[in-house]
């Protein structure tokens, strides 16, 4: 299970070339083109069209395993980080699939903040109670505040002044998307530090651009898949070299049965790494998704919550456990753990979450646009 290939691929990646500079304040001037505004949208779009799905229609999924998977990382990295009572900021919380881990965890305040007003309106209903097709299941314990909004294009740290500092903050299978430009991926970083207070952690699931490239290169063509996904490059990679001046916009076409089919962009991690570190943000670990499964499967207590998500099944069935192509989906996949520079201070005042709700109404969801 442990991660089967040479030295990264992507190596020819160079570190960023900035065309300005950081700003601790957040003053820097992000900007942005229509394009690259239009891809967002995309994005956005794709995933409000996605209707919830009932419990029938979810284990009938073709890669319902990898689903499940896929939670239990998301679940040991928050059992690994979050602390009770931490304030939580999760960026592109979708429909707040997540809200029942950080439950779990007993935090004590989250903010969840999504471009896509669809997702925001069934994260708010899950947050109610009043869609979850798995069960009705008791209130959640924390309060909490929902933004629809780009967090990879809007400064955040303005409009959640009264919020902030958090504790944890969370962004998972989605940072990739600020990867289409230095701007959005520079403004995705700079508001994950201006908003976790020192000591803070920063987790998160994205693409592992080593494998990808890894694939890409061993394929006849600029395609490579299986019966569950496949991935597209364009013919301006033909020849499978990257610009080490420019590690930014190198946009490939996604598709997961069940799941996602839109564009993605590579993040050459150690270049992530160098960025993250401009916001006081340092690599803590990473690690390959075949890895992670390797080394926390050695430990009792994630051995039985994979029981309980039912990850790799119960091995009555054929159909019952991890498949071949998911469990080779499941390595394109990479989590992360950074954590912001300073010592903690926990004498902070809470007095920032009596802005969250503990029944959240559709006018109560805050949106925000670059206009603001």
């Amino acid at each position: 299970m442990k991660r089967g290939y040479p030295e990264s691929p992507s190596s020819s990646f160079g570190p960023p070339q900035s065309r300005f500079k950081h700003n601790p304040e957040g003053d820097a001037q992000f900007l942005e083109d229509e394009n690259t505004k239009i891809f967002a949208r995309k994005v956005a779009d794709h995933y409000s069209a996605r209707t919830n799905q009932t419990l029938e229609e979810r284990e009938a999924s073709p890669i319902i395993h990898l689903k499940k998977l896929n939670n239990w990382i998301k679940s040991v990295l928050i059992q690994l980080y979050a602390r009770r009572g931490d304030a939580v900021l999760d960026l592109a919380c979708g429909k707040g699939g997540d809200l029942i881990k950080w439950d779990k965890a007993k935090v004590g305040y989250y903010v969840g903040i999504d471009i896509a007003e669809g997702s925001i309106e069934d994260c708010r209903t899950r947050y109610n109670g009043e869609a979850d097709h798995h069960q009705r299941r008791k209130k959640f314990t924390f309060p909490a505040r929902l933004i629809c909004g780009d967090c990879f294009e809007m400064r955040l740290d303005r409009v959640l002044a009264d919020d902030a500092p958090f504790d944890i903050c969370s962004c998972q299978f989605a940072l990739h998307y600020s990867w289409s430009t230095e701007a959005r991926a520079r403004r995705a970083l700079a508001n994950v530090s201006a908003l976790l207070r020192p000591g803070g952690i920063f987790i998160g699931t994205m693409p592992d651009a080593n494998v990808i490239i890894k694939k890409l290169r061993e394929a006849e063509a600029l395609a490579f898949g299986n019966s569950v996904y496949w991935v597209q490059f364009d013919e301006e990679f033909a020849d499978k070299k990257f610009k080490s001046s420019n590690p930014f916009g190198i946009k490939y076409k996604f598709h997961l049965e069940d799941a996602v089919d839109c564009p993605e962009w590579i993040v050459p991690f150690h270049v992530f790494k160098l960025l993250a570190e401009e916001y006081d943000l340092e690599l803590v670990f990473v690690k390959n998704s075949h890895e992670f499964v390797h080394e926390y499967m050695k430990k009792p207590e994630y051995i039985e919550l994979m029981r309980r998500l039912g990850a790799l099944g119960d091995g009555n069935q054929d159909q019952s456990t991890l498949s071949p192509d998911e469990w080779e989906a499941a390595y394109l996949y990479l989590s992360f753990v950074l954590k912001k520079r300073g010592q903690p201070d926990r004498t902070q005042a809470n007095s920032r979450r009596d802005k969250g709700q503990m029944q959240i109404a559709k006018g109560d969801i805050l949106f925000i646009n670059s206009d603001d």
